[in-house]
């Protein structure tokens, strides 16, 4: 495209924070391939493909024929020439780009969020990682049926197919450091275990009841890596029995079940330890406003001295971190649902939102580090509106000490405009907006015939709307 050319488009995206952002996504990343699908010089290349997709993410139900329409006017606005009015080149382009690149883009601003964050100051200073799995819908089609099969209890045709992730983050920074997609089916463990490869000596693990089992709790430690979960429920628990090491805090011995775990291969299975110990550590959550919930927790952290309980009960209380990480993604980024309507370019839809999250958390870190304050501070969805109107004047500015100066403003915004503390503020699962008196759609839309009292027929709507308000 040349250098006139590309510079002028890279205005109309995140492109424009490059001299801040340069060391987040490597070279090799974003240049054309030398034979092959990607190597012809196009006007949607690598580069400007990502660089568009990643802007469509943090902007939320915007179209690609709005994409095209922002690259039509920069065209236009350099004399380049004309640019075909219809989305199928931008769309053909996002189909084109190899998912693997996008995989490595993920990995590259979560190595750069980890940089820029402040290092973390629980545990030992050691990473922390946190585990879950979410799920997202995607459109009706039949090859999203396919590979993500709706639940069984809806009728055919009448619900979406569910994609189910699992998001590996960290703590410190906020980045997610790994995904896995697969259909709903399958358990967490299943997926969880296909990044125990990538974990490394020295992280700790925190999770939920999901990985507590006996496999988990005794493969990890051997390559270095301890896990700090909740109990599961149908574990019970007699701290009578217990190698008392404080009140409510002592060893266990758990022993290997004599039936084999489909997570391992029978190799793997003979080479756990019949017998491993675990510490398990009971407290009291006491929120004002609700009911006090008993937790108990098990680790690999045996030692009390060196990890005391409360510690491990902080730690834990701060697993809310991912619950918010995952608003981030589903709701401030509006993946929940996904449009793609292909399984592949779902998974890239997927992975270019999580690419766009990670470099929100490259700036959310260098602002909480630069200005001392706390990251767990800075909002995401005040650091997206931000970075969303400073790249305009960015773009637009002469030289290179104004567009410093315009990222040190927008620095010092993010650092200021605080998240404020709001310790036991209660957060109901209710809705104040009443719903439309319309029935569900309990056929295919091509069968569902509409009739014009259908409201009469309604089960589930009210008789006196005065009750209701």
């Amino acid at each position: 495209m040349g250098r006139r050319t590309v510079h002028p488009l890279r205005q109309a995206t995140l492109a424009q924070l490059q001299e801040h952002l340069r060391d987040v996504l490597p070279a090799p990343l974003l240049s054309s391939e030398e034979d092959g699908p990607n190597s012809r010089q196009r006007v949607f290349s690598l580069r400007l493909t990502l660089e568009c997709f990643v802007w469509q993410m943090l902007r939320p139900k915007t179209s690609c024929r709005e994409v095209v329409r922002q690259v039509q006017a920069l065209f236009r606005l350099r004399g380049q020439g004309p640019v075909d009015a219809g989305d199928s080149a931008y769309v053909q382009a996002r189909q084109r780009r190899p998912k693997d690149r996008l995989e490595k883009a993920l990995g590259a601003t979560a190595r750069a969020a980890e940089g820029r964050a402040k290092p973390g100051n629980v545990l030992q200073g050691r990473p922390v990682k946190v585990v879950d799995c979410s799920t997202v819908q995607l459109p009706d089609t039949r090859a999203n049926q396919r590979r993500y099969p709706q639940p069984g209890g809806q009728k055919p045709g009448c619900g979406f197919p569910i994609m189910k992730f699992l998001v590996l983050f960290s703590l410190a920074s906020g980045a997610v450091l790994n995904v896995v997609m697969t259909g709903w089916r399958n358990h967490d463990l299943r997926l969880f275990r296909r990044v125990w490869d990538q974990l490394k000596a020295g992280d700790i693990i925190l999770g939920d009841r999901a990985y507590g089992d006996y496999v988990t709790l005794a493969r990890l430690p051997r390559q270095g890596v301890d896990v700090v979960t909740r109990l599961h429920q149908k574990r019970k628990v007699d701290f009578r029995r217990a190698q008392r090491l404080a009140k409510q805090d002592g060893l266990f011995v758990w022993s290997k079940s004599g039936q084999p775990s489909d997570l391992l291969s029978a190799r793997e299975w003979r080479k756990l330890p019949g017998q491993i110990t675990v510490r398990l550590l009971r407290f009291t959550a006491t929120i004002r406003g609700h009911r006090a919930r008993r937790i108990t927790l098990a680790t690999t952290l045996l030692a009390p001295k060196r990890y005391p309980a409360a510690e491990r009960m902080a730690l834990y209380c701060r697993r809310w971190r991912l619950e918010l990480c995952l608003r981030d993604l589903k709701t401030t980024l509006g993946l929940e649902p996904l449009r793609c309507q292909s399984p592949e370019m779902a998974q890239k839809e997927l992975l270019a939102g999580l690419v766009a999250h990670n470099l929100m958390r490259c700036v959310m870190a260098q602002a909480a580090t630069q200005h001392d304050v706390d990251l767990e501070r800075v909002s995401f969805k005040g650091t997206v509106d931000a970075v969303r109107q400073y790249s305009h004047a960015i773009g637009q500015a002469r030289n290179r000490k104004l567009r410093r100066q315009l990222w040190e403003d927008l620095l010092l915004n993010l650092a200021c405009d605080g998240v404020r503390r709001r310790p036991n503020r209660t957060e109901p699962r209710a809705v104040k907006h009443r719903p439309k008196p319309y029935p569900l759609l309990n056929q295919p839309r091509h069968r569902f015939v509409e009739i014009s009292h259908r409201s009469d027929y309604w089960k589930g709507r009210p008789r006196n709307y005065q009750r209701l308000n």
